[in-house]
């Protein structure tokens, strides 16, 4: 059987629950035993009931929060870049092959979407200038 790792990261929607993998055993079977959740935004992690992590536990467990925390990040900035992406192939849909029926049923969703984006963007750049000229 290939080496499998020590642990186990089902992930899920805010985090994951952590499993101790186990093939020691005398059926050779691999074994899951659960030993905690992890949440990701809070930085949390709550052994399962009354367990006792261990230090190489908790060292594992700190350091996949830390590389799916980076993960995480880089595919917010990539979900950016392609609606950026999205936003110029639907200009140019919008340009040359939309109907009109097709305008009708997108164009006040797309606007009020657009503003939306336009006035935050603003702000914040705003925000941004206004904090390196020290005001």
């Amino acid at each position: 059987m290939a080496d499998l790792p020590d642990y186990y990261f089902r992930v899920r929607e805010n985090g994951a629950v952590v499993f101790r993998v186990d093939t020691e055993n005398r059926q050779r079977r691999i074994e899951m035993d659960q030993i905690a959740v992890v949440h990701v935004k809070k930085g949390e992690i709550k052994p399962q009931g009354d367990r006792q992590l261990t230090d190489q536990d908790i060292e594992t467990i700190q350091n996949w929060l830390t590389e799916r925390t980076a993960l995480l990040a880089q595919r917010d900035i990539d979900d950016i870049h392609r609606a950026v992406d999205y936003m110029n192939i639907t200009t140019q849909w919008v340009q040359s092959n939309a109907t009109d029926a097709q305008l009708e049923d997108v164009t006040d969703a797309l606007l009020l979407a657009m503003h939306d984006l336009r006035s935050v963007l603003v702000r914040k750049k705003a925000d941004r200038l206004m904090k390196a000229n020290g005001d």
